[in-house]
């Protein structure tokens, strides 16, 4: 039924929560590929601070900084997991995190979604948002949005 699965990583223990279950699934359900995405968002400065601290040249050694660091985090998850006859791929993408991870699933015809959220609620959720919940409102694809356990959210 699932053939091609896009698992949405931020680079914390408590994304991995879903990791047993990607597992399961894949050992259940036919499926082809999974794809582990990871989105890196451009570096924005909050109001006020400026130029003589963050010029151009900083901006981007910050960025270069974080895709590196992206791009590690994948390979080294893509190197611990091992699904058999199943395709296990990294992608690293650039931009607003819920838009470019719709924007992939719709474009690599992905079967399923299965995201961790954080469970935040009140101000951290208004000033951060929620992933989760902006993939769940607007992607056109199953989703399993894996609820981490108190234990992981602690770490």
């Amino acid at each position: 039924m699932y053939k091609n699965i896009m698992v949405p990583m931020d680079g914390s223990e408590l994304a991995e929560c879903v990791l047993p279950h990607v597992e399961t699934i894949v050992n259940g359900c036919g499926v082809e590929k999974v794809t582990f995405v990871r989105v890196v968002e451009p570096v924005v400065l909050p109001i006020g601070i400026g130029g003589e601290y963050f010029n151009a040249q900083v901006m981007t050694e910050m960025e270069e900084y974080e895709t590196s660091s992206a791009q590690s985090y994948l390979d080294e998850l893509a190197a611990k997991i091992d699904y058999k006859n199943v395709a296990v791929e990294t992608k690293l993408l650039q931009g607003r995190a819920s838009e470019s991870l719709i924007d992939f699933a719709l474009s690599n015809n992905v079967d399923l979604i299965i995201i961790a959220t954080h469970g935040r609620s009140g101000i951290s959720r208004w000033v951060r948002g929620s992933v989760a919940n902006h993939i769940l409102i607007a992607a056109s694809v199953p989703i399993l949005i894996i609820q981490a356990s108190d234990k992981a959210q602690k770490r």
